[in-house]
C-alpha cells in the first residue's frame, strides 16, 4: 500500500510539473524573482 502511494505521489507530481511547463508558468515565476531581487537593491 506505501508503495502504490509513493507511485501515486510521484505521478501526480510529474503531471503537476508537466502542465506547469506546458502553461509556461516557469517564466512567470523566474520574471517575479527578478524583480524581487531588484526591489532589494533599489533598482526596481
Amino acid at each position: 500500500m506505501l508503495r502504490l502511494t509513493q507511485w501515486g505521489l510521484l505521478a501526480a507530481g510529474a503531471a503537476l510539473l508537466t502542465i506547469g511547463l506546458a502553461r509556461q508558468e516557469h517564466r512567470e515565476v523566474l520574471q517575479k524573482a527578478v524583480m524581487i531581487c531588484l526591489e532589494c537593491i533599489g533598482i526596481g
